[in-house]
């Protein structure tokens, strides 16, 4: 998802001083001087090829720029190319060291945070990584032409100074233990990139400007609609910092675009690319079979994860007339027999999503806490009465008393109180109006797991047309809002803060291009994304978090649909080498492109 911004949650304990690296709440685990990361091999070889398949919904790029809103950037463009001042590791939560900059001191009152460039950092034309960059990146990502998250993000921000040509100053409007490091945590790039002739174009004109930023690797050959590859910068500044250390080992990274699910499968068992994570059960269960496999050429495997599990849902756009009442969403919900779903069609596969913030410590359950109820006092009256009782779970036909017959039964009597009665052929409000909705899809494959729900909401007398329209559209339609319900995959985190404001705030609700597709405008969620942002403590983040959890999910603004506990991946065993085990906050791709090498390649080791 494109407006909810992946970002390190970094912060710098109470003290100022200069320091190798932070933690959000706890002791790093890396000291001062550390070698490498523990899944590293700093002995891998450098060179040979790593052939992947795009991750991306749109089966072609028209640009170079991953910051601006309209038009579709390469996949993996922004992790190859772009660095920030931290580097996160994938084997701790919320934590980070230093990469572009040396070290970082925070003001003891929080309301500042001064980064020291490295000397040797460099972008890829050569020039010197500088102060001027840093704040040309950060003026130019809050500005009016990049993705308005960016402006979310960074709203407490209140300017960058440069101190000196190493030396850059952020400064906050409020203390938040997320800001020093959301900062460090920002895709620095050139103040040169977009310059021609000595003039600088606007920054959503820069489209296939090439890319000017510091990562260890720069575009290679491209054929638009096919492939891009990117090549391993011979120069590469960081080759020898530790969190760069054992990384970056392949030569060359091609990424190959293909039409659909279907021709992705068959181009991998035919040995045209060495890599692919698996999102389809049916694929994973039945159709990941054949010669290399049975060779042991191919090898299928699942690697588990402690990743956050995310909300993926069928979002529901209040903006919608249709959608504005609480208790129809509710019916809409009620409708959903995921249970089946994952019986007759995943293959059992896949755990149900059941709230903002599963697998992790946010996440709500049972009764809400005393510090909870004290957070949710004040909007009683305001937010749904159940938010005060026990947390919401999915509906389940699972197990005695639950059954689909009766979560339609009630979900009829949730839109009759709403003002909806079924008759002459369909569910009809007092003016005669029938219940109509559209689900918007970029897949024509789509309608296989929308399809049971529409079944049971045609029961109900709700008529859920499906449309599936090409990418393009559908991003610029997801823009500006043009929908009634869709599906988001949402991705999870540990600790949540100010990004929340571009999925569930008011201001972003108005803002084109944003995060928050439902459409939510509801003060008690701006109070309760502005406290977790806010906590100077874990003691202080979780009840904000949960008691959110508790308002977002009992208003039903999402169907939550599912998730996976782990890295469904095919590789080729004959190409490709890595360290076990994998780090447990990975992502799937990212390890790969970053962490594996080529067996047998003939190039030098780190």
């Amino acid at each position: 998802m494109r407006g909810l911004l992946p970002l390190l949650a970094l912060v710098l304990s109470p003290a100022a001083w200069a320091a190798h690296g932070y933690a959000l709440w706890d002791d790093l685990k890396y000291p001062a001087g550390f070698q490498a990361f523990d899944y590293a091999n700093p002995a891998a070889p450098w060179g040979g090829e790593l052939r992947l398949v795009s991750n991306q919904r749109y089966s072609n790029f028209d640009k170079y720029n991953p910051f601006t809103i309209k038009g579709a950037p390469p996949a993996y463009l922004a992790s190859l190319m772009f660095e920030s001042l931290l580097a996160g590791s994938m084997d701790e939560q919320a934590s980070g060291y230093g990469l572009l900059a040396e070290d970082v001191e925070v003001a003891p009152d929080r309301l500042a945070a001064t980064f020291r460039l490295r000397k040797e950092a460099r972008f890829h034309d050569g020039s010197p990584v500088e102060a001027y960059d840093v704040k040309h990146s950060y003026d130019t990502l809050i500005g009016p032409y990049a993705q308005p998250g960016y402006r979310t993000l960074l709203e407490d921000v209140a300017g960058c100074d440069v101190v000196d040509a190493l030396t850059v100053r952020f400064r906050f409007k409020k203390p938040n233990r997320e800001l020093p490091l959301t900062v460090g945590s920002l895709p620095i790039f050139s103040r040169h990139w977009g310059v021609v002739n000595g003039k600088a174009k606007r920054f959503d004109e820069v489209v296939t400007d090439i890319p000017i930023g510091s990562g260890p690797y720069k575009i290679g050959p491209v054929r638009f609609g096919k492939d891009i590859t990117y090549v391993r910068d011979p120069g590469y500044w960081g080759r020898g910092l530790n969190v760069r250390r054992g990384s970056a080992n392949f030569e060359r990274i091609t990424i190959r675009i293909y039409q659909d699910n279907t021709a992705r499968l068959e181009a991998l068992k035919a040995g045209e690319f060495d890599m692919m994570t698996f999102y389809s059960a049916g694929d994973w269960a039945r159709r990941v079979t054949g010669r290399r496999f049975k060779t042991g050429e191919l090898v299928k495997r699942a690697f588990g994860h402690k990743q956050p599990a995310g909300f993926q849902s069928f979002v529901l756009n209040v903006r919608r007339p249709l959608l504005q009442d609480r208790r129809v969403r509710e019916a809409l919900d009620l409708a959903l027999d995921y249970d089946w779903m994952n019986r007759q069609m995943f293959y059992n596969g896949y755990p149900r999503v059941t709230d903002l913030f599963g697998n992790t410590d946010c996440q709500a359950t049972g009764m809400p806490s005393a510090q909870e109820l004290e957070l949710l006092a004040p909007w009683k009256g305001r937010i749904p009465d159940a938010a005060f009782g026990p947390m919401y779970t999915p509906p389940t036909t699972l197990g005695p008393g639950h059954s689909l017959r009766e979560n339609l039964r009630k979900a009829a009597a949730l839109l009759k109180a709403a003002g909806w009665e079924y008759r002459d052929g369909a569910l009809r409000n007092a003016q005669g109006r029938p219940f109509v909705l559209e689900y918007m899809d970029s897949k024509e494959g789509g309608v296989r797991t929308v399809t049971p729900w529409m079944r049971n909401l045609e029961k109900l007398g709700v008529e859920l047309k499906f449309a599936s329209v090409d990418f393009a559209l559908y991003q610029q339609r997801l823009d500006k809002f043009e929908f009634d319900v869709t599906t988001i995959n949402f991705p999870g985190t540990f600790n949540p803060g100010q990004q929340l404001a571009d999925v569930f705030g008011s201001k972003a609700a108005d803002t084109e291009g944003s995060g928050n597709y439902s459409g939510i405008k509801d003060p008690a969620v701006d109070a309760l994304v502005a406290a977790a942002a806010g906590a100077r403590s874990k003691a202080e983040l979780l009840p904000a978090c949960r008691a959110l959890d508790r308002v977002i999910m009992h208003n039903h603004y999402l169907v939550p649909q599912w998730s996976l506990s782990a890295h469904r991946m095919a590789y080729n065993s004959w190409r490709l080498a890595f360290k076990e085990p994998m780090p447990p906050y990975a992502p799937a791709e990212e390890w790969v492109m970053f962490y594996w090498w080529s067996k047998g390649s003939p190039g030098d080791s780190h």
